[in-house]
C-alpha cells in the first residue's frame, strides 16, 4: 500500500537538500534529480514543496517520462494521513436549491448522453491517432484472435521499445539482448509473414494466438504497432533485416541452408541482413557489380566487391547477398549467404541523416571465400530470388511509414490540445484544425488502401499476388511515404522549435521528419514506384486489348 502525505506534509520538503513535488497526485523525492533535470536545477525548486503538476504536462511528455523516471523518485501518495483526512485546496460552494422562477423560465438544456460502452475500443482515443477498427467501426478484416495479438503488441511495445528510443537513437545501437525479447515475447518470427514458421520458432505467438491463425493480418498489426514506436531507426533495427534478408533462404535455400540460419535468425540469437544495393546500382538491381567467381575445384566462391546502406550490416551475422555469377543483366544474378566470420568481411557504420540504431553499413568483400553449399537455390537464378520478396517488402515499409505519418497526427492532436498561444489552445485555432484535417484525411486513405491490400495478401496464391499486386503496392509505397512526409513537415509546423530540438516533448516529430527519406528511397524511390504502377497497369490493359482482337 503507497504511504499517503498530506500537502502540508510535502511542503515541509522545500529546499535543494530536501526536494520533493507533486504531479498528478503522487509525490516524487527529486533532491538528487536535480543535478541530471535537463532544463537546470532551479526550474524544478521554484516548484519545491508544491504542485508542480500543470507546468509538468506543459513541458514534458508525461507518461513516458514518468515510466522512465518515476519509479526511482516515487515516494507515495498525496491523500489522508494519521493527522485526518486532506483538506481540498479549494472548498465547493453548494448553493440551496432555487425555487422556481416564473413560468416563462428558459427551459434547461438536456444533458449530453454519455456515450456507449463499445468492448472494441482500443488504445487513448486521440481522435485519428489509431486507425478506424481500434475506435467503434466494424470492419471485415478483423477478429479476436487480431485483438488479442494486437493488445500483446503494444503493451510489449509501451513497455519494452518506447521508453528506450531516444536512448537506443542516440547511442546508435539496440542491446543485442532485446532482440531475444522479441522473440520471447510472441512476434519476431512474425515479421516473415505466414505461415508461421513451426519448425524453427515453435509455437508461442503474442495474445495467444495459434500458428494456424497467424494471417497477413497479424503480421500488418505487428508492423503498424511496432512502428507505433515513433523511431525508424528501432523500428528497423529490431526486425528490418530479418524481414527481408531471412525469405529467400526460407523460400529458395536448401534444407541445410536453412537449418543452419533460419532457427537462429528467427529466435533472435543471430542477425542476417539483405545486401543488394552497391555504390553503383540501387534499384537497378540487374546491373549490380559484386561478383563470385568459382574455385577451379567448384567447392567455394570467392566474393568481391562492396554493398552499400545495408540494414542491420553494422550487427548481422549472415548476409544474404546477391552477387554476380554469370554475364551482365539479369541472368547473371545469384544469391548467397555470407557469414560474418568469414575472412574478408569488413562492415563500417555509415553517418545517415537517421535510423541511427538500425546498423546501416557499408560493406567490403574481399576475397571472400564461400562454400558453394551457401548459395541460394540455382546459381543464375537470383535475379527471380530478389524480386520474388519485393511485394512483401514494399508492403510492410509502406505500412511503417503509414502508421509513422499517424504518429505525427496523433502527437499533434496530443499537443494542440495543451499548448495554448495568445489565450486559446492551439486545438482551438482554426489554421491548427485544418492542418490536422489534411493530416488525417491522407492517414485514413493509406489505411483503407493498406487494408485492401493487405486482403489480397491474405486471400491470393503467391503467383496471382506477383501477377496482380506489383503495381499496386508500388503505388500504396508511394501514396504513404509522400503521406508520411507531408504529417512529418506539418507536424513539425505545430511543435514549433521542440521538432527541432532532439529529445523532449517533440523528439517523435523531430526524429521522424529526418527520416522520411529512409521511406521514400529504399525498396524502390517514389519516381520509380509510381511509374511502375502505372506501367504494369497499362500492360495488363494493353494485354486485354489485344487479346480482344
Amino acid at each position: 500500500m503507497a504511504k499517503l502525505f498530506s500537502q502540508a506534509d510535502v511542503a515541509k520538503h522545500n529546499t535543494e537538500k530536501d526536494c520533493w513535488i507533486i504531479i498528478s497526485g503522487k509525490v516524487y523525492d527529486v533532491t538528487n534529480f536535480l543535478a541530471e533535470h535537463p532544463g537546470g536545477k532551479k526550474v524544478v525548486l521554484a516548484l519545491a514543496g508544491k504542485d508542480a503538476t500543470v507546468k509538468f504536462n506543459a513541458l514534458h511528455k508525461a507518461e513516458p517520462t514518468l515510466r522512465k523516471y518515476g519509479p526511482r523518485l516515487y515516494v507515495g501518495d498525496v491523500g489522508e494521513t494519521s493527522n485526518g483526512p486532506e483538506a481540498p485546496a479549494v472548498a465547493a460552494v453548494v448553493p440551496k436549491a432555487a425555487a422556481p422562477a416564473v413560468a416563462t423560465a428558459a427551459p434547461v438544456k438536456a444533458e449530453k448522453a454519455p456515450l456507449r460502452a463499445n468492448p472494441n475500443r482500443f488504445g487513448e482515443q486521440i481522435p485519428y491517432g489509431d486507425p478506424s477498427w481500434y475506435q467503434d467501426w466494424n470492419s471485415p478484416y478483423y477478429n479476436e484472435s487480431h485483438r488479442r495479438f494486437r493488445a500483446a503488441m503494444r503493451q510489449f511495445v509501451e513497455t519494452e521499445i518506447m521508453p528506450f528510443c531516444h536512448e537506443w537513437d542516440e547511442a546508435r545501437a539496440i542491446p543485442k539482448e532485446v532482440i531475444k525479447k522479441c522473440y520471447t515475447a510472441g512476434w519476431l518470427p512474425g515479421v516473415i509473414g505466414p505461415p508461421w514458421p513451426t519448425k524453427y520458432a515453435g509455437t508461442n505467438i503474442a495474445g495467444g494466438v495459434r500458428p494456424e491463425e497467424f494471417d497477413a493480418f497479424h503480421e500488418a498489426i505487428l508492423v503498424d504497432e511496432i512502428a507505433r514506436c515513433g523511431s525508424g531507426g528501432v523500428t528497423w533495427g529490431l526486425y528490418c533485416g530479418l524481414f527481408i534478408g531471412l525469405p529467400p533462404v526460407v523460400h529458395f535455400g536448401s534444407q541445410q541452408l536453412q537449418d543452419q540460419v533460419c532457427g537462429p535468425c528467427l529466435t533472435g540469437d543471430k542477425v542476417i541482413c539483405l545486401c543488394i544495393t552497391e555504390p553503383y546500382a540501387g534499384s537497378d538491381v540487374a546491373n549490380l557489380q559484386t561478383t563470385a567467381v568459382k574455385t577451379p575445384d567448384g567447392k567455394h566462391y570467392i566474393v568481391n566487391g562492396e554493398k552499400k546502406w545495408i540494414t542491420n550490416g553494422v550487427f548481422a551475422d549472415f548476409f544474404t547477398v546477391a552477387v554476380r555469377t554469370g554475364g551482365p543483366g539479369m541472368g547473371g544474378v545469384s544469391m548467397l549467404v555470407i557469414e560474418r566470420s568469414m575472412p574478408g568481411v569488413t562492415t563500417k557504420q555509415m553517418n545517415c541523416s537517421g535510423v541511427w540504431s538500425s546498423g546501416t553499413a557499408y560493406i567490403t568483400f574481399e576475397d571472400v571465400k564461400v562454400p558453394v553449399e551457401n548459395l541460394i537455390g540455382v546459381e543464375n537464378n537470383g535475379f527471380k530470388y530478389v524480386m520474388y520478396n519485393f511485394n512483401h517488402e514494399r508492403w510492410g515499409i509502406a505500412l511503417q511509414a503509414t502508421r509513422m505519418a499517424r504518429v505525427c497526427l496523433e502527437e499533434s492532436v496530443k499537443y494542440a490540445f495543451k499548448r495554448s498561444t495568445f489565450g486559446k489552445l492551439l486545438i482551438e485555432h482554426p489554421v491548427i484544425r485544418f492542418k490536422l484535417a489534411h493530416m488525417a484525411r491522407q492517414v485514413e486513405a493509406c489505411t483503407a488502401m493498406g487494408e485492401n491490400i493487405t486482403y489480397q495478401l491474405k486471400t491470393l496464391s503467391h503467383e496471382d499476388q506477383n501477377q496482380s499486386l506489383g503495381g499496386p503496392i508500388a503505388l500504396f509505397k508511394a501514396q504513404s511515404t509522400q503521406t508520411f512526409e507531408y504529417c512529418a513537415r506539418e507536424a513539425a509546423q505545430i511543435f514549433g522549435g521542440l521538432a527541432y530540438t532532439r529529445g523532449g516533448q517533440g523528439e517523435k516529430v523531430e526524429r521522424l521528419y529526418r527520416e522520411v527519406r529512409a521511406w521514400a528511397i529504399p525498396a524502390g524511390s517514389e519516381e520509380i514506384m509510381l511509374d511502375l504502377g502505372i506501367r504494369q497497369a497499362v500492360k495488363k490493359y494493353e494485354m486485354r486489348l489485344k487479346n480482344k482482337l
